[in-house]
């Protein structure tokens, strides 16, 4: 299929549909046409093979022909001519959910994370779910509870990504596991990023680094700092609780997009997206 110039993400907050309609995992089918190549990396899961199982099935009934699994199970996997050639021609990379540092950790520096990176700058698209969400911005999360308000200094844990959604740190499962005042100290820390909190079943895609489209069932939360005039977290005591003036929050749900740019959220219906991806009928 012909590549776009630039490549396109699709960051999914965990729990995506398998069963029914199916639309994130549809979407990404959609990017790439049927006859498009998939991988599905599945190293962030202590259950690579069950997970495999699963997503073969749903893409395998999504129609997808050309769909092969990446598993690395230690770093030198990743520097493995065999395991880099599973890559050739691929139009789109799936990572699964488990463990963000697995991902970054297996692979960074090494000719798999390089191909990855020459798939999204030659137009494909690189996608993930829970784990494999976080692992695409600069600044990942990888820790801190996600109950209550956040303390300063306390379990809020951070490492680099593979830096190709710029300028944004993302965390999924948002509002499940009530992860908005981890989010909010993550933009304390750097008001300069913007913090995006993804729900269950929900997805942005992300095309050129310029703007995203909502989909799914849930909502994507925007934290936004660049306005914010005073925050305690570099003058307090350890385990005080974080306080900050002026953060711009916004909440967007499927059809919704948001220029990245100007930072700015936009309105559209989300039945545009049911009729551009789900079968007809499927919403009667």
């Amino acid at each position: 299929m012909p590549k776009r110039r630039t490549g396109r993400l699709l960051i999914v907050g965990g729990h995506e549909d398998k069963k029914e309609e199916r639309l994130i995992l549809r979407s990404l089918v959609d990017d790439i046409g049927e006859s498009g190549k998939l991988v599905v990396a599945t190293l962030a899961s202590d259950s690579p093979e069950e997970l495999w199982e699963d997503y073969e099935r749903v893409f395998r009934g999504l129609g997808v022909r050309h769909l092969y699994k990446l598993q690395i199970d230690k770093r030198g996997d990743a520097m493995s001519e065999q395991k880099v050639r599973i890559l050739d021609d691929a139009d789109a990379v799936f990572f699964t959910g488990g463990d963000q540092l697995k991902i970054t950790s297996q692979l960074g520096d090494t000719p798999i994370y390089e191909r990855v990176h020459e798939i999204f700058r030659g137009g494909g698209v690189i996608a993930g779910t829970s784990a494999g969400a976080s692992v695409v911005c600069e600044t990942m999360m990888v820790g801190g509870d996600g109950n209550g308000s956040n303390r300063i200094g306390v379990g809020l844990r951070m490492a680099p990504g593979f830096g190709l959604f710029k300028g944004a740190i993302v965390d999924q499962h948002f509002a499940e596991r009530g992860r908005m005042g981890r989010l909010v100290g993550a933009v304390a820390q750097n008001p300069r990023i913007l913090g995006i909190g993804i729900d269950e079943n929900t997805a942005i895609r992300v095309t050129g680094n310029r703007s995203f489209t909502v989909l799914g069932d849930g909502a994507v939360y925007v934290i936004d700092g660049a306005g914010v005039t005073y925050t305690n977290i570099a003058e307090e005591r350890v385990e005080k609780t974080l306080s900050i003036y002026d953060l711009k929050v916004h909440v967007l749900t499927q059809g919704d997009t948001f220029d990245l740019s100007s930072r700015r959220p936009h309105e559209h219906a989300g039945e545009e997206i049911d009729e551009e991806l789900l079968p007809a009928g499927s919403n009667d």
